[in-house]
C-alpha cells in the first residue's frame, strides 16, 4: 500500500480553515503524548461569509500545524533513508504532487464525501475494499459507523467515520488512527493475495461539522442542536436561516422548524437583544422536497 506521509501534509493544509475533519492518512503511528498538554481542540470558528458551505464549522486550532510538522518530519526521515523523497520506485513514500485531490464540486447527499454514502466509481476492487472496512468496524462495536466511503480508479480509498456518541459525530484521533492501522493491515493482506491492488492509498477522517444532514433521516439525531437550513421559496432565490427542528410530520412529508435565538436571526437594529415573542412562537413548515441543504450550526 502506498504511504501518503507527505501527501497528507498538503491535504491538511487545504482543510485548515475549511472544516472540522480530523485526518489520519497512512503514516507511522503518531506520538499523541505531544497533545497531552495542548488545549482542547474544539475551537469554534465562524466566518462572516454567510450560510454557504464551509462558512460555519469547527476548527482544530492546534491539530493542523502540529500534524503537518509531524508529517514533514516523517517525510524528511524517509528522504534521508533514500536518495530522493520524490522517487516513488521503492513504494515507500508518495510525492506530494501525485496525491489525488478530491472533487471541489458542491457536496450532495450520497456523494461519498461531505454528503456521506458509498461511491465506488466503477472500481472492480471497490466492493472488496468496502467489505474489509466493514469487517474492521465490527471491532469497534456499535459506537462508530461508516459515514462515507469512496474509491477512485487511481487507487485511492477515502473513509469517513461517524461516532454516534459525539455531539458532532467526530471520533477521537486515537480511534481514527486505530481504524487506519487495522484497515491498512487488512488491505495489505488482501493485496498480497491478489484480491485487490497492492498499492492502494488510504485516507481516514471524520465527517466534519460541515457534513450534509439527510432529510429527514439525520434530523432527529441532531434535534437539540441549531442547524443551518437552506430551502427553496415559491419565488425568488433560495433562503437560509438558523433553526431548531420542532417536529417531523412523516404523514405529510414536512419538517416544522423554529427560529434559533442566534446572532444571524436577530435584527441588527435590536443591538443584541434576543428574539421577541412573535419570533419565538413562529414556525416554518417545509416539505422535504423544498429543503435544499441542512448542516450543523456552530457559533463562535
Amino acid at each position: 500500500m502506498r504511504n501518503s506521509i507527505a501527501a497528507a501534509r498538503s491535504r491538511i493544509g487545504r482543510y485548515w480553515g475549511l472544516s472540522s475533519r480530523r485526518i489520519c492518512s497512512c503514516t507511522p503511528p503518531i506520538n499523541h503524548s505531544l497533545a497531552d498538554n495542548m488545549p482542547c481542540p474544539w475551537k469554534p470558528f465562524c466566518s462572516s461569509s454567510g450560510f454557504g458551505r464551509n462558512s460555519i464549522g469547527v476548527h482544530f486550532a492546534f491539530f493542523a500545524p502540529r500534524l503537518s510538522h509531524l508529517h514533514a518530519k516523517a517525510a524528511f526521515s524517509s528522504e534521508a533513508r533514500s536518495d530522493s523523497a520524490t522517487d516513488d520506485s521503492n513504494g515507500e513514500v508518495e510525492p506530494i504532487d501525485s496525491w489525488e485531490e478530491e472533487d471541489e464540486a458542491e457536496p450532495e447527499v450520497g456523494d461519498g464525501g461531505d454528503g456521506g454514502g458509498i461511491v465506488l466509481r466503477n472500481c472492480l476492487w471497490g466492493e472488496r475494499a468496502l467489505s474489509i472496512g466493514k469487517q474492521v468496524l465490527l471491532e469497534f462495536g456499535e459506537g462508530i459507523e461508516l459515514y462515507a466511503f469512496k474509491t477512485s480508479p487511481r487507487g485511492y480509498v477515502y473513509v469517513r467515520l461517524d461516532k454516534l456518541s459525539n455531539a458532532y459525530g467526530c471520533p477521537s484521533m486515537e480511534e481514527i488512527e486505530l481504524f487506519n492501522r487495522l484497515y491498512k493491515k487488512k488491505l495489505d493482506e488482501a493485496g498480497a493475495i491478489g484480491e485487490i491492488p497492492d498499492d492502494l492509498a488510504l485516507e481516514v477522517s471524520s465527517p466534519g461539522a460541515d457534513r450534509l444532514l439527510r432529510v429527514p433521516d439525520d434530523l432527529l439525531r441532531f434535534k437539540e442542536m441549531p442547524m443551518v437550513v437552506t430551502y427553496l421559496q415559491d419565488s425568488g432565490p433560495s433562503k437560509s436561516g438558523v433553526y431548531f427542528l420542532d417536529s417531523i410530520e412523516a404523514e405529510t412529508g414536512c419538517c416544522i422548524w423554529k427560529l434559533a435565538d442566534v446572532r444571524e436571526n436577530r435584527d441588527p437594529a435590536a443591538k443584541g437583544r434576543p428574539l421577541n415573542r412573535k419570533q419565538k412562537d413562529s414556525r416554518l413548515k417545509l416539505p422535504y422536497l423544498m429543503i435544499k441543504q441542512v448542516t450543523l450550526y456552530i457559533s463562535y
